[in-house]
């Protein structure tokens, strides 16, 4: 708790008026990889506390739609992101998503999900596998041919496999290791842009 409340990203995000350091990650990748576009629809799946389309959100101006999904709720609620609270790989979630869509494809889908963590390395892995697998299923079935994909991974068991899979959906695929993510973190960004 102490290394959270001291961390330089934290305090900065706080004072930026950030939803959290998670803010800094997607810009920086932005700023390098130019992700969002005016007039973009973006999805950003896992959204709480709301970092990632809050940036999405400030970036857009007033174009494009930022779409918001989370088992938690987002509170307070974000102006100019709709938001949709539930399990995205739910059949009665995703309809509604694809009502909210109106038959468009999406430019961009943002995914930084982890599991709760439970303390078992191996148990924690394959469930934070399992969410970029479910995240990689619905950008291969909602992005425009063109459209980016950015998913959080960790290193570890399974981390091979993922890139692979990614590789079958996407004609490039590049990882991302932003500033604010920690040092000692196995934590990695995976970009994958222009469907196969």
């Amino acid at each position: 708790m102490r290394e959270h409340v001291n961390d330089p990203w934290v305090q900065r995000a706080k004072a930026e008026g950030w939803r959290s350091r998670a803010a800094f990650k997607l810009m920086e990748v932005d700023d390098k990889d130019k992700l969002i576009r005016k007039g973009a629809i973006v999805v950003d799946l896992g959204c709480t506390p709301g970092g990632w389309s809050q940036v999405a959100r400030k970036r857009l101006g007033t174009t494009g739609r930022v779409i918001g999904l989370d088992l938690l709720p987002l509170d307070p609620m974000l102006p100019g992101v709709e938001f949709l609270q539930g399990d995205f790989h739910e059949e009665s979630v995703l309809k509604q998503v694809e009502e909210m869509l109106h038959g468009a494809k999406v430019d961009l889908v943002l995914s930084d999900m982890a599991p709760n963590m439970s303390g078992i390395p191996l148990s924690d892995q394959a469930r934070s596998v399992h969410l970029a697998e479910l995240a990689l299923d619905f950008a291969a079935n909602h992005l425009q041919p063109q459209g980016s994909f950015l998913v959080k991974v960790f290193q570890g068991s399974g981390f091979t496999e993922y890139i692979n899979a990614m590789r079958k959906v996407f004609r490039k695929v590049v990882t991302r290791k932003p500033e604010a993510s920690r040092g000692r973190s196995s934590e990695l960004y995976l970009l994958g842009q222009g469907l196969k």
